[in-house]
């Protein structure tokens, strides 16, 4: 097979995703009273409404429409007053009565769209010119930059729906149904709301669609609806896509990539089925219209049966749910719910304390997180807040992935890592010892200056105490005085590291670089 970008230079992947959200902060079932189970023991919390017996008339979660309407808010969508539920039917074993409860041409949310912006490696995905070659049929505007470009992603639409029961496959690879030798399901998740948002196919590479799941998570956890685990299968996602030759605009046939559940699957499973597709079509073959599954292990996608079209599932009006009427007051009372979104987030920081624009966007983007953060920086000085970054998101982070904590119950308090960035802001420790002295705070509790004093750790920046380190370095090591003044540059980190030991370690090394550099120029 030909790599991704042999591919994208002589043809154009068409992409467009449907995510899906289960509404995991709720407590109870879309349509149905029974407690919303993510770890119960299997078929615990069922009733004749999820269950689909004979009679049962389901009655629709209130919360569940107020969840929808603040996704739709914070994606740009045009909230529709009026709308309803549709019976879509399917015979598979996860969905007990035989049709999911979902909704029709007109969802809650609607029209919607989110600006990408892809930069660095993701960005070579896209050939020269192609950005330009997408802006030109008038839909997708794309604005290239120096190191990347901006991509607004049109959301076609947010719609409700029930989720229907988890199938467990036993004997097969990696837990798949493929090869599996017995399957069985559990009803707990049968009836979970869900929300599915889908997209325009305005996306045209696999980082593309990795970055738009990435955002889509990012806005839904802030704003609260679902805890967005894309390992316990509460956001997962099918990607659509095609290929047509450079230049042309009708649309070729599409396969689905279903349930997709990590971010490195929905690009490693684009990718390669971007190039199966290429590899049939230069062969002179034909691309079927199939569902099909990406196996991590062996990175590929296989059948998974053929796709259905929307004249299968003989969608017609729920007759047991009345079609609804979402007043002003309503969507307005959702609106005023909603929290800072991320972007507006990730700017603040920017504008306000100066953050990178990176560890500012990932800063933002988890709630906690971003909690934690802001209270270091309001537990310190502004000035230091680029340093409580560095320092969160490098040693922070870091540490409680070792302990297997968070920042919910961090052994580490944010007073404590406005006290340690102020140390390594004024270059008393350098960030290698801040990360040591983070488990001494959680042990013992105490400020970080107290640790650092009664250890020994705080760095020497007296240059009256330096210079003569300098001196004696320089002294010594005359080939390296030489190979600098030659133009080997990188031999000033040997020289700092000289300093280092001569100095017992004591010496700030930041300081020793500027001395060594004022001295060897």
């Amino acid at each position: 097979m030909k790599s991704l970008e042999e591919v994208l230079r002589d043809w154009e992947a068409v992409i467009g995703l449907e995510v899906h959200t289960e509404l995991t902060t709720l407590t109870t079932k879309m349509f149905c009273g029974c407690e919303l189970s993510h770890a119960d023991e299997p078929n615990a919390h069922v009733c004749p409404v999820c269950l689909g017996l004979p009679g049962a008339l389901p009655v629709p979660n209130r919360e569940a429409i107020r969840s929808i309407v603040k996704a739709g808010l914070a994606t740009g969508c045009e909230i529709e007053k009026r709308s309803m539920f549709y019976r879509k039917h399917y015979f598979y074993p996860d969905m007990a009565k035989n049709f999911q409860t979902t909704q029709g041409p007109v969802a809650f949310c609607m029209h919607g769209r989110l600006d990408l912006g892809v930069r660095g490696q993701g960005a070579s995905e896209l050939p020269d010119g192609a950005a330009a070659e997408r802006a030109g049929d008038g839909s997708v505007p794309v604005t290239r930059g120096e190191d990347g470009y901006e991509v607004p992603i049109r959301i076609l639409r947010i719609h409700m729906e029930e989720d229907a029961a988890k199938m467990n496959h036993l004997g097969g690879a990696e837990g798949r149904i493929t090869e599996a030798a017995e399957s069985l399901i559990d009803y707990n998740r049968c009836g979970t709301p869900l929300i599915e948002l889908v997209t325009e196919p305005d996306l045209r590479t696999p980082e593309e669609a990795r970055l738009f799941m990435e955002k889509l998570r990012r806005i839904f956890l802030t704003i609260g609806i679902s805890d967005c685990s894309l390992e316990s299968g509460s956001m997962r996602c099918d990607g659509n896509v095609s290929l047509r030759r450079k230049g042309e605009t009708e649309l070729g046939t599409k396969t689905e990539l279903k349930n997709i559940n990590s971010f490195k699957s929905l690009h490693d499973g684009l990718e390669y089925e971007i190039r199966r597709q290429a590899e049939v079509l230069e062969e002179g073959g034909t691309v079927r219209q199939e569902t099909r599954h990406f196996e991590p292990g062996r990175k590929r996608t296989v059948v998974m049966r053929v796709k259905e079209t929307a004249d299968d599932y003989r969608l017609f009006p729920d007759p047991d749910l009345a079609p609804f009427d979402l007043s002003d007051g309503f969507i307005e009372s959702c609106r005023a719910e909603l929290p800072e979104l991320p972007d507006a987030k990730r700017d603040r920081y920017m504008a306000a304390w100066g953050l990178r624009a990176e560890d500012a966007e990932t800063l933002a983007g988890e709630p906690a997180l971003a909690a934690f953060f802001e209270a270091a920086v309001a537990a310190g000085e502004p000035a230091h807040a680029q340093a409580t970054a560095n320092l969160v998101l490098n040693g922070v982070m870091g540490f409680w992935n070792a302990e297997g904590a968070g920042p919910a119950e961090s052994p580490v308090s944010p007073e404590q890592v406005a006290s340690l960035a102020a140390l390594v802001a004024a270059d008393a420790v350098t960030s290698a010892q801040a990360r040591e002295v983070l488990p001494i705070c959680a042990e013992t509790g105490d400020d970080p200056a107290k640790i650092v004093d009664e250890r020994g750790m705080r760095q020497v920046t007296d240059d009256d105490a330096l210079l003569p380190v300098v001196e004696a370095v320089l002294a010594r090591c005359p080939d390296q005085v030489r190979q600098y003044r030659e133009g080997n540059v990188k031999v000033i980190g040997f020289l700092v590291g000289q300093c280092m030991r001569e100095s017992k370690g004591k010496g700030n090394p930041k300081r020793f670089n500027e001395l060594l550099r004022e001295r060897l120029s």
